[in-house]
């Protein structure tokens, strides 16, 4: 997609801080972090959100989980990490290429919820 930021960034036409990469999947230092580690995972194929994934996207939202432990752990959370992917204007996604949020540091990530 010709305006997608993070399409942008795989075509190398934004730089990012690259921390994994392979042929289906881009990791980068996110630009704006809440905690000490903070990753967004994407897939290089544009997938707007979970909303729009299809059968066909399987394998790649198996490979960002799957290479969420190694990530975390390579940028320095060892005990543990969160991960999240927002969805659609009610989960908050600012960015319409689905992306996973890899969160942790040397200390919890604090609760997952405000109760209402």
């Amino acid at each position: 997609m010709s305006d997608c930021i993070f399409c942008k960034i795989v075509d190398g036409k934004i730089p990012a801080k690259k921390v994994y990469e392979d042929e289906d999947i881009l990791a980068f230092n996110d630009i704006s972090p809440a905690r000490p580690v903070h990753v967004l995972v994407i897939p290089k194929k544009h997938i707007t959100s979970l909303a729009s994934a299809t059968a066909d996207d399987t394998l790649v939202l198996g490979k960002i989980l799957g290479k969420a432990n190694e990530i975390a752990v390579a940028q320095g959370s060892p005990d543990g990490f969160r991960v999240i992917i927002n969805t659609g204007r009610v989960g908050q996604q600012e960015v319409p290429h689905l992306h996973a949020h890899i969160v942790g540091g040397p200390e919890p990530v604090g609760p997952m919820l405000k109760r209402i």
